[in-house]
């Protein structure tokens, strides 16, 4: 059954790389295309660079687990660091290549998975992966991952999913609530209905669980756009975020630091 959902994840995300959807009338793979997307993200998802501090990482060995299309991998490489990076996608890997050559960069980028990332133990200054082990069928097994790669006294941070955000929410009201299903759960909401089937959500208690063992263990949680959205394309405007208390947010950042 896990190699069946694995597949149909895998599918999903090469039929629409992380970002791709609101670039769909620019050539892909173009410097526009990528300069686009970049925008598109860091404008909408406003805190990423004080929560990852990408210009931290200057000369340090950073793997990225999920890359997607290299968005977040590009920020690391300008400021310095030697990056590598998995994606489950051929389509994600190759244009990650060619996103890092446009800009007269380089890493190491190859197509791999979250539960058996092919380098060795105690690699890595940082080990990141943003909104991607969710999506696997053996979360528990990709955390272990991500902790195995890293260099102890070093860093891993990942951002997964929140079980009590306003968008879970907002998703059992239309999917539930309104469709007469009162009882059904977040979790098989989210999982049917959310990005690439079987994706999860968690509580800070089963977040901290995943990543049990480091130093330094801090969960916190960040309320986002998608937590303002009123319809497909629509969204409150970004100030109303600073008004709603941070424990409903939807992204979930885990940070600590191998014993």
């Amino acid at each position: 059954m896990n190699t069946s959902l694995k597949e149909q994840v895998k599918q999903y995300w090469e039929m629409k790389p992380c970002g791709s959807g609101d670039v769909t009338f620019l050539e892909e793979g173009s410097r526009e295309f990528f300069d686009t997307i970049e925008k598109n993200r860091f404008s909408g998802d406003d805190f990423m660079h004080d929560v990852v501090r990408f210009d931290q990482w200057n000369g340090k060995k950073v793997l990225e687990v999920g890359c997607g299309m290299g968005t977040d991998l590009l920020q690391f490489a300008r400021h310095g660091a030697q990056v590598h990076a998995v994606d489950l996608t051929e389509k994600g890997v190759n244009l990650t290549k060619r996103r890092l050559k446009i800009y007269g960069l380089s890493g190491t980028i190859v197509v791999g998975d979250a539960e058996r990332v092919a380098f060795e133990d105690n690699l890595f200054d940082l080990v990141y992966s943003w909104g991607v082990i969710h999506h696997t069928p053996n979360t528990n097994v990709a955390a272990r991952e991500l902790i195995r790669v890293c260099k102890p006294g070093r860093r891993i941070l990942a951002m997964v999913y929140h079980r009590y955000s306003l968008l879970v929410l907002q998703a059992w009201f239309y999917y539930g609530l309104l469709r007469g299903k009162p009882f059904r759960t977040g979790a098989s909401i989210i999982a049917e209905h959310l990005e690439s089937p079987g994706t999860k959500i968690f509580s800070r208690k089963e977040a901290s669980d995943l990543f049990k063992g480091l130093d330094q263990l801090q969960v916190r949680t960040i309320v986002t756009r998608y937590d303002l959205r009123i319809g497909r394309r629509f969204f409150l405007p970004s100030w109303v975020r600073k008004i709603i208390p941070s424990c409903f947010g939807w992204f979930m950042v885990v940070s600590g630091v191998k014993r």
